[in-house]
């Protein structure tokens, strides 16, 4: 994945002024919860405002009651998930864990917002590139920065601290660590074989205690 990210507080243009009623804010995360899925397989610009209604079984002028145009949607889909992400990483940042912990418990959090925004992740990984360079979706790039300097910060935390090896290029590592993770969008299903947690167990066994016996 690229860096992924909270809005970080940024604020976002565009989107309703006034909060829906609560079978129209159910329809409306219906109708995210399936255009995500078309984003996803197609990639935003090849995917039309038609598309997405086709997928939901509407006409798509029925669409735009609820959504003034498809960028308004892509933009519901990530800050969502954004938002969720970094709500987990917070609390996890602020435990005081130490640094072997924090990495355990962040990839944990990672691979449960997987499980939960499956679709999003594979949106970002595809679009973020491209969409941060629009002003509507300046908080794309902050998420990107803060991201960042939660794991990079962790991981130079523990090489401080006598934890991680401080023979390694924390750039290089987080990279690695960054994209195994994220990566996983693109096969992971739900109310598959494993859970997150335990996807999330045995990804860091790999990573933090290898694949070989001790010698």
């Amino acid at each position: 994945m690229r860096d992924a990210g909270s809005a970080g507080g940024a604020k976002r243009t565009g989107g309703s002024a006034a909060a829906p009623a609560p079978a129209a804010a159910d329809r409306r995360r219906e109708l995210l919860a399936t255009a995500a899925e078309v984003f996803a397989a197609q990639g935003y610009n090849a995917t039309t405002v038609r598309q997405i209604a086709d997928a939901a079984g509407m006409l798509a002028g029925s669409l735009y009651y609820h959504f003034d145009s498809k960028e308004s949607m892509v933009d519901e889909i990530l800050a969502a998930f954004l938002d969720e992400l970094w709500a987990g990483y917070d609390a996890v940042l602020a435990a005081g864990l130490g640094p072997r912990e924090t990495v355990e418990a962040l990839v944990t959090e990672s691979f449960r917002e997987i499980d939960r925004h499956r679709a999003a992740v594979a949106i970002y990984q595809k679009e973020a590139q491209h969409l941060a360079t629009q002003p509507r979706f300046g908080y794309l790039t902050a998420s990107q920065q803060k991201f960042e300097r939660a794991w990079l910060g962790t991981l130079e935390r523990g090489v401080a601290e006598g934890v991680f090896r401080s023979d390694l290029d924390l750039r290089l590592a987080y990279r690695f660590l960054r994209d195994t993770v994220w990566v996983a969008a693109s096969w992971y299903r739900p109310q598959g074989r494993h859970s997150p947690e335990e996807i999330a167990r045995q990804y860091l066994t790999m990573v933090l205690d290898g694949i070989t016996h001790p010698a």
